[in-house]
């Protein structure tokens, strides 16, 4: 049980990196000016792995790590970049509340996959999240799929973190430090794979353009992928998950709310409440629930 000490501090810095993270849209699309498609985010990814190196290698633990720990990081890294992207095509709020999908992806795999117990209560979860998945793409009348690349790549992304996760749940993980690097890595490798597919690489960059670039990419690299990912690795092993995974849904409302103000998107009344069901089946999924009878369960 941790205490006062250290749960205020850590609760600040989990609400604080949702916060950042709704905000995190801004310097994804403010790329797009110059380097368009998925190379503004294989830039800032790229700044990131080159800031987190020195940390990382200086430790050179990597050898003792389970090899399937750090492919799951490296999966999570390529998860979370498909949803980097995505902000690029699609809607921010939509964007978001479809990754925020993964406590549906994460059951079903504990479930089938992993042969984890699955309470009711989790049960309930996925039904309601479905639910909102079905009335928030469907709130135009028509068959509720994703349209568009953002809203693919989005929920795409939510499903590779969940089977990320599960991975690194069910192995011993690298410490902060090297966990951050393998994970920006394998951001950077999906980035890659993606980036030619979506927009040919500019032919040439304006002058004028080339250290505002730089400026944009090293500091959304060392601001989200480094310093907030290792103050959120600081701060899980001090908190109960519950408590995090609520906290963190700061970025949903955040994200909404910036990209309304900011970008003048707005969600209409059924995309809304659709958006409420995802966000309710999140909370559904991290509440407390009795461990009787959940051996083999995570």
């Amino acid at each position: 049980m941790q205490t006062d000490r250290t749960t205020l501090p850590a609760s600040l810095i989990v609400v604080g990196t949702g916060t950042l993270w709704g905000f995190y849209w801004l310097p994804v699309r403010r790329l797009v000016d110059t380097l368009p498609g998925a190379w503004g985010t294989l830039a800032i990814v790229a700044a990131a792995a080159a800031i987190l190196a020195p940390f990382a290698l200086a430790r050179r633990r990597t050898a003792r790590i389970d090899p399937l720990a750090l492919a799951s990081i490296a999966l999570g890294g390529a998860g979370f970049v498909l949803y980097s992207i995505g902000f690029v095509y699609g809607r921010v709020a939509i964007v978001i509340l479809l990754f925020y999908l993964t406590p549906v992806w994460s059951t079903l795999i504990g479930r089938y996959v992993m042969g984890w117990h699955t309470p009711r209560l989790r049960i309930v979860a996925i039904a309601i999240g479905i639910a909102g998945l079905a009335v928030m793409l469907g709130a135009d009348g028509r068959i509720p799929v994703p349209r568009g690349t953002g809203e693919w790549l989005a929920l795409l992304s939510g499903l590779l973190w969940s089977v990320a996760t599960t991975g690194i749940r069910s192995k011993a993980a690298a410490r902060p430090a090297e966990a951050a690097f393998v994970f920006a890595l394998g951001a950077c490798a999906g980035a890659l794979a993606f980036a030619p597919f979506l927009e040919p690489f500019p032919a040439r960059l304006a002058a004028r353009d080339i250290l505002p670039t730089i400026g944009w990419a090293v500091g959304a690299g060392s601001l989200w992928w480094g310093l907030s990912i290792a103050a959120l690795m600081w701060a899980t092993p001090r908190l109960e998950p519950a408590r995090i995974g609520i906290l963190l849904m700061a970025e949903v409302l955040v994200g909404a709310v910036s990209a309304a103000l900011l970008a003048g998107e707005h969600l209409g009344t059924v995309e809304i409440i659709g958006g409420a069901l995802v966000l309710i089946s999140g909370v559904l999924e991290v509440w407390p629930v009795r461990q009787g009878g959940r051996a083999g369960a995570r």
